[in-house]
Protein backbone atom coordinates (compact mmCIF):
# COMPACT_ATOMS: atom_id res chain seq x y z
CA UNK A 1 0.00 0.00 0.00
CA UNK A 2 0.86 3.28 -0.95
CA UNK A 3 1.88 5.73 1.82
CA UNK A 4 0.55 8.88 1.58
CA UNK A 5 3.22 11.57 1.48
CA UNK A 6 1.98 15.07 2.58
CA UNK A 7 5.05 17.09 1.83
CA UNK A 8 4.93 16.09 -2.55
CA UNK A 9 1.51 17.17 -2.17
CA UNK A 10 1.50 20.07 -0.57
CA UNK A 11 4.65 21.14 -2.66
CA UNK A 12 2.50 20.24 -5.72
CA UNK A 13 -0.43 22.71 -4.62
CA UNK A 14 2.11 25.22 -3.77
CA UNK A 15 4.01 25.07 -7.41
CA UNK A 16 0.26 24.67 -8.78
CA UNK A 17 -0.81 28.01 -6.80
CA UNK A 18 2.06 29.77 -7.99
CA UNK A 19 1.17 29.06 -11.72
CA UNK A 20 -2.18 30.23 -11.38
CA UNK A 21 -1.74 32.95 -9.51
CA UNK A 22 0.94 34.09 -12.52
CA UNK A 23 -2.02 33.59 -14.93
CA UNK A 24 -3.90 36.24 -13.09
CA UNK A 25 -1.33 39.25 -13.56
CA UNK A 26 -1.96 41.88 -16.10
CA UNK A 27 -1.57 41.01 -20.46
CA UNK A 28 0.69 44.39 -20.20
CA UNK A 29 3.05 46.22 -18.42
CA UNK A 30 4.22 49.37 -18.11
CA UNK A 31 7.43 51.26 -16.24
CA UNK A 32 7.69 55.25 -15.73
CA UNK A 33 9.95 57.55 -14.38
CA UNK A 34 9.99 61.29 -14.39
CA UNK A 35 12.33 64.03 -13.16
CA UNK A 36 12.21 67.80 -13.39
CA UNK A 37 15.24 69.37 -15.82
CA UNK A 38 15.86 73.22 -15.42
CA UNK A 39 15.67 73.89 -18.96
CA UNK A 40 13.27 74.60 -21.98
CA UNK A 41 11.99 71.94 -23.50
CA UNK A 42 13.84 72.69 -26.93
CA UNK A 43 17.43 72.24 -25.31
CA UNK A 44 16.38 69.18 -23.72
CA UNK A 45 14.08 67.73 -26.82
CA UNK A 46 17.82 67.12 -28.95
CA UNK A 47 19.06 64.76 -26.76
CA UNK A 48 16.29 62.15 -26.78
CA UNK A 49 14.95 62.60 -30.61
CA UNK A 50 19.10 62.26 -32.21
CA UNK A 51 20.04 58.62 -31.41
CA UNK A 52 23.61 59.55 -31.26
CA UNK A 53 23.06 61.72 -28.62
CA UNK A 54 21.66 58.35 -26.29
CA UNK A 55 25.32 57.31 -25.80
CA UNK A 56 25.67 61.21 -23.83
CA UNK A 57 23.42 59.88 -20.87
CA UNK A 58 21.81 56.45 -21.44
CA UNK A 59 22.53 54.01 -18.78
CA UNK A 60 22.64 51.05 -21.29
CA UNK A 61 25.59 52.66 -22.86
CA UNK A 62 27.82 51.98 -19.82
CA UNK A 63 27.37 48.23 -19.65
CA UNK A 64 29.09 47.49 -22.38
CA UNK A 65 32.42 49.77 -23.75
CA UNK A 66 32.70 46.98 -26.36
CA UNK A 67 29.07 46.96 -27.36
CA UNK A 68 28.76 47.24 -31.60
CA UNK A 69 26.18 50.26 -32.33
CA UNK A 70 24.72 51.23 -35.99
CA UNK A 71 22.62 54.42 -37.08
CA UNK A 72 20.35 53.92 -40.17
CA UNK A 73 17.42 56.05 -41.33
CA UNK A 74 16.63 59.68 -40.57
CA UNK A 75 19.30 61.51 -38.91
CA UNK A 76 17.37 62.22 -36.41
CA UNK A 77 13.27 61.98 -35.19
CA UNK A 78 11.06 59.87 -36.76
CA UNK A 79 12.65 57.61 -39.00
CA UNK A 80 16.12 57.59 -37.31
CA UNK A 81 17.59 53.94 -36.25
CA UNK A 82 19.75 52.47 -33.86
CA UNK A 83 21.02 48.92 -33.31
CA UNK A 84 23.52 47.67 -31.09
CA UNK A 85 24.73 44.16 -30.45
CA UNK A 86 27.15 43.19 -27.05
CA UNK A 87 27.25 41.34 -24.20
CA UNK A 88 24.93 39.56 -22.33
CA UNK A 89 23.95 42.36 -19.62
CA UNK A 90 22.95 44.39 -23.10
CA UNK A 91 22.06 42.06 -25.90
CA UNK A 92 21.05 42.48 -28.88
CA UNK A 93 18.32 44.92 -30.10
CA UNK A 94 16.79 47.63 -32.22
CA UNK A 95 15.11 51.07 -31.73
CA UNK A 96 13.12 53.09 -33.73
CA UNK A 97 11.68 56.36 -33.53
CA UNK A 98 8.10 56.23 -34.79
CA UNK A 99 6.94 59.29 -33.89
CA UNK A 100 8.33 62.68 -32.88
CA UNK A 101 6.86 66.02 -32.35
CA UNK A 102 8.85 69.00 -30.81
CA UNK A 103 9.75 69.73 -28.60
CA UNK A 104 7.42 67.41 -26.51
CA UNK A 105 7.00 63.87 -27.45
CA UNK A 106 9.54 61.20 -28.83
CA UNK A 107 7.88 57.57 -29.49
CA UNK A 108 9.92 54.15 -30.15
CA UNK A 109 9.52 51.44 -31.45
CA UNK A 110 11.91 48.82 -29.13
CA UNK A 111 12.68 45.08 -30.39
CA UNK A 112 14.97 43.36 -28.03
CA UNK A 113 16.29 39.82 -30.11
CA UNK A 114 19.19 38.70 -26.99
CA UNK A 115 19.17 37.75 -24.07
CA UNK A 116 15.24 37.45 -24.40
CA UNK A 117 12.95 38.67 -27.47
CA UNK A 118 10.33 41.12 -26.52
CA UNK A 119 8.70 44.25 -28.65
CA UNK A 120 8.10 47.45 -26.65
CA UNK A 121 7.29 50.67 -26.57
CA UNK A 122 8.95 53.68 -25.06
CA UNK A 123 8.06 57.66 -24.69
CA UNK A 124 9.66 60.53 -24.06
CA UNK A 125 7.62 63.56 -22.87
CA UNK A 126 8.42 66.78 -22.02
CA UNK A 127 6.16 69.27 -20.12
CA UNK A 128 7.04 72.85 -19.31
CA UNK A 129 6.58 74.26 -15.68
CA UNK A 130 8.18 77.71 -15.44
CA UNK A 131 11.92 77.38 -15.70
CA UNK A 132 11.81 73.72 -15.63
CA UNK A 133 10.89 70.84 -17.34
CA UNK A 134 8.69 67.62 -16.15
CA UNK A 135 10.45 64.97 -18.49
CA UNK A 136 8.98 61.31 -18.33
CA UNK A 137 10.47 57.89 -19.83
CA UNK A 138 8.64 55.34 -20.36
CA UNK A 139 8.21 51.75 -21.72
CA UNK A 140 5.30 49.23 -22.43
CA UNK A 141 4.38 45.79 -24.01
CA UNK A 142 2.77 42.91 -23.66
CA UNK A 143 2.95 40.56 -21.09
CA UNK A 144 3.08 37.22 -21.87
CA UNK A 145 2.58 34.26 -19.65
CA UNK A 146 6.34 33.45 -19.00
CA UNK A 147 6.63 37.28 -17.91
CA UNK A 148 3.91 37.12 -15.79
CA UNK A 149 5.90 34.36 -14.05
CA UNK A 150 9.11 36.21 -13.73
CA UNK A 151 7.19 38.80 -12.47
CA UNK A 152 6.21 36.82 -9.52
CA UNK A 153 9.91 36.94 -8.26
CA UNK A 154 11.60 39.72 -9.98
CA UNK A 155 10.23 43.44 -10.66
CA UNK A 156 9.81 44.54 -13.55
CA UNK A 157 9.47 47.92 -12.23
CA UNK A 158 12.40 47.86 -10.23
CA UNK A 159 14.74 46.74 -12.70
CA UNK A 160 14.45 48.78 -15.71
CA UNK A 161 12.73 51.59 -13.28
CA UNK A 162 16.26 51.95 -11.13
CA UNK A 163 17.93 52.40 -14.84
CA UNK A 164 15.65 54.96 -16.04
CA UNK A 165 16.31 57.16 -12.92
CA UNK A 166 19.94 57.10 -13.35
CA UNK A 167 19.20 57.72 -17.25
CA UNK A 168 17.00 60.85 -16.40
CA UNK A 169 19.85 61.65 -13.77
CA UNK A 170 22.66 61.74 -16.08
CA UNK A 171 19.87 63.66 -18.73
CA UNK A 172 19.66 66.28 -16.19
CA UNK A 173 23.18 66.85 -15.32
CA UNK A 174 24.04 67.07 -19.25
CA UNK A 175 21.61 69.42 -20.11
CA UNK A 176 21.76 71.62 -17.27
CA UNK A 177 25.59 71.93 -17.40
CA UNK A 178 25.00 72.77 -21.36
CA UNK A 179 25.59 76.35 -21.94
CA UNK A 180 22.28 76.35 -24.24
CA UNK A 181 20.15 75.44 -21.03
CA UNK A 182 20.63 78.76 -19.47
Amino acid sequence: MTRFKPPLIIATLMFAAVLIYAATKPDVFRVERSISIKAAPEAIYPYLSDLHQFALWSPYEKLDPQMKRSFSGAPSGKGAIYEWEGNNKVGHGRMEITAANAPSDVMLQLDFFSPVQAHNLGEFRLRPQGQYTTVTWSMSGPAPYLSKLMTIFFSMDQMVGGQFEEGLRNLKARVEQSPASS
